[in-house]
This record gives structure tokens, C-alpha cells and sequence, in this order.
């Protein structure tokens, strides 16, 4: 409307005059919080509900089974959700079944069991591409939950609700917000019994996004476009020249003919995202130095920003099965040429 603000404004206030059908930021939300989960329902082609971060979204899907419950997990699953599914199991609320991310038969399998399927496609940090055609299409237990962490994909990778999730989750801090300056989370479901579930669930916990934070999560999503472009286009490069480098022992990106990931990926995912992981030779010591050295790609935990970032991942509390010389990628948007120049200096100066 002419004179109206071009850009959703923050709504910062916790309370508001009466009576209204807001009343309440924690339970209703904030104008912008609901213009964030507008746009995510539109990405996703569902429902969305707008959390105050990633692992607040995957507690609210997670805790929601009755005691008794059995949860099918990843077997190395997002450290983060390992420690939800440890704490849960350790206070006897539901058993967990471990499963490899890219054995389908198995996840098919447990679908007539399980009463949630929690997978992460890619993988993080293994970047496994799990087969979620076939997974969420097999025949069910009534009741189970399909549920998808497809963060590292985006909505412009993988759509999972079109594919027959029931809910999927997004770390909304990383690509989705792309300027490491947010926390945020988000769930997206067509099922509306399931919606009003969680948006109870999270009115309980109080892990509702506060203004500001929506704020900037609606700014960064409306260039994940742009920004998922360039660098998913860096990643490409930098993967086929990771993979030929001698001192690089094995690389992890679907988007390499010689992944066994590609050909699934290929099958249903739109791209193959900016996420990577590769494995140096020599020893984890080695790997730590490698993230060190680099000067334009930050050594830093976290991923999805515009700034290209890296880590060991088994130097990680509860990381501890992945491959000792692994090192996370999060591929941004700087120049690819100014990337690689900097990737191969410090493989050159840690050579053993």
C-alpha cells in the first residue's frame, strides 16, 4: 500500500493492547514473526511455525511421543539432536533406532515400527543423501511421523513435504538467515492437527522467535536465491579440485559423478547445495592445522553464512565416530578463484 514500508518492519513488543487476537508474543507471535512463517509456508508448500532455533524446532517434534515411543534416528545424527535422543532415552521416555542414513530398506523397514522417522538429508556432516522418495512414500505404522532436517538442502534444493514428510525442519540461522548474525528455527507440515500440536508444544517450551530475529531471518531469506547460486556454484568448483589434490584424501559433495551420493541426489533434489566435507591425509592434528591456516576462509563452527567457514568435526564433543581427518565446509560467496588460492596454501603449508 502506497506510504507502507517496503520492508517488513520488527514488531518488538511481548504484549499488546486489548482486546485483539494478539495478545501475546509468546503465544500468537509477532506481526513479523508471522510475515517470516508466510514466506516459509510459501518456500515449503506448507504450514510453517517460526522457532527461536534450530533445535528448539527438532525439540518440539521430538518430545512430542508418548513414553514408550521408539524415535528412528541417523546413526551419527547432528550432535545436537544426539543429545536430545540420549537425554530422552536416559530418562525413559523413548527408545532410539539407529540407522544408516543411506540404507533405505532399513528406514523403509522402520517406518512399520517407528513412531517418528527423523532423517537429515544431507547429512550433516557425512553430506549423505538419504533416498527421500522411497522413504517417505513406504507404507507406515499409523501415526508415525515422517519428519525431515533439511537444512543443508534449503526449500531451492528439496521440497520434503511434496515428497510425503509430515513435517520438515529448518535451521533458519544458517542458510535460510545467511549472515551468521541469528538464531532461528523452523517447522513446515500440511498436517494441521500436527500443526496445532506443535504450535501448542512451542507456546509451552517458550521457544518462540522474538522480533528481531524474524526480522533478520526474512531479510537473509529474501536473497537465499542469489546467495545459494553463488555458492552452490563455488562448491561445484572447489569439490573437482579438492577431489584431484594430492593431499586430499577423500571429498564428500553430491555433486561429484564419483559420489555415491550423486545418483540419488540426481534423482529428486533440485541442486546440490553449498555443503561439503573433505578428508585430508595424515592425521586429525594435521586437518586442525589445515583449518588454521586458511586467512579468507574463517575457521568457525556454524555454516550457511555468506562467509565461507570450516572445521575438524570430530574435535567436537560428541562428533567423536566421524572420520578423524574430516573437516566441514560451508561453502560461501566469495570469489572461488581467491577460495582455492587459499584452501591450497594451507594444504601446502601443512604437508607432513
Amino acid at each position: 500500500m502506497p506510504g507502507e514500508p517496503l520492508n517488513v518492519p520488527p514488531a518488538l513488543a511481548s504484549n499488546f493492547y486489548l482486546p485483539s487476537d494478539r495478545v501475546y508474543s509468546r503465544s500468537e507471535g509477532t506481526e513479523t514473526a508471522v510475515a517470516f512463517e508466510t514466506l516459509m509456508a510459501g518456500l515449503e508448500g506448507g504450514k510453517a511455525l517460526a522457532f527461536a532455533s534450530g533445535m528448539a524446532a527438532a525439540a518440539a517434534v521430538l518430545h512430542r511421543v508418548p513414553v514408550g515411543s521408539v524415535v528412528a534416528v541417523p546413526e551419527d545424527p547432528y550432535h545436537g539432536v544426539n543429545g536430545l535422543v540420549e537425554e530422552a532415552e536416559a530418562l525413559g521416555r523413548f527408545s532410539a533406532l539407529r540407522l544408516d542414513m543411506a540404507d533405505t530398506a532399513a528406514w523403509q523397514g522402520a517406518a512399520l515400527e517407528a513412531d517418528v522417522l527423523w532423517l537429515e538429508s544431507p547429512a550433516n556432516p557425512l553430506i549423505t543423501v538419504a533416498d527421500l522418495p522411497a522413504i517417505c512414500s513406504a507404507p507406515r505404522k499409523p501415526g508415525t511421523v515422517v519428519a525431515v532436517d533439511s537444512t543443508f538442502a534449503t526449500p531451492l534444493a528439496q521440497r520434503p513435504l511434496e515428497l510425503g514428510a509430515d513435517v520438515v525442519m529448518h535451521s533458519a540461522t544458517k542458510f535460510i538467515g545467511g549472515h551468521s548474525d541469528l538464531l532461528a528455527g523452523v517447522l513446515a507440515t500440511n498436517d494441521m492437527d500436527l500443526y496445532d500440536e506443535l504450535h501448542h508444544r512451542r507456546l509451552l517450551n517458550g521457544a518462540t522467535i522474538g522480533g528481531l530475529e524474524a526480522f533478520l531471518a526474512i531479510r537473509g531469506a529474501r536473497t537465499l536465491a542469489l546467495r545459494m547460486e553463488r555458492s552452490q556454484e563455488n562448491a561445484q568448483i572447489l569439490a573437482e579440485r579438492l577431489s584431484t589434490h594430492p593431499e586430499i584424501a577423500r571429498v564428500r559433495y553430491p555433486g561429484l559423478l564419483a559420489d555415491e551420493n550423486h545418483a540419488v541426489a540426481m534423482s529428486f533434489m533440485d541442486s546440490f547445495g553449498a555443503m561439503m566435507s573433505f578428508e585430508t591425509t595424515g592425521s586429525g592434528e594435521r586437518a586442525n592445522a589445515v583449518c588454521q591456516r586458511t586467512e579468507l576462509i574463517n575457521h568457525a563452527t556454524s555454516l550457511g553464512g555468506v562467509e565461507s567457514t570450516m572445521e575438524r568435526r570430530a574435535s567436537i564433543v560428541g562428533q567423536e565416530r566421524i572420520p578423524p581427518t574430516l573437516i566441514r565446509f560451508s561453502v560461501g560467496c566469495e570469489n572461488v578463484e581467491d577460495l582455492w588460492t587459499d584452501l591450497a596454501n594451507a594444504l601446502t603449508s601443512t604437508r607432513d
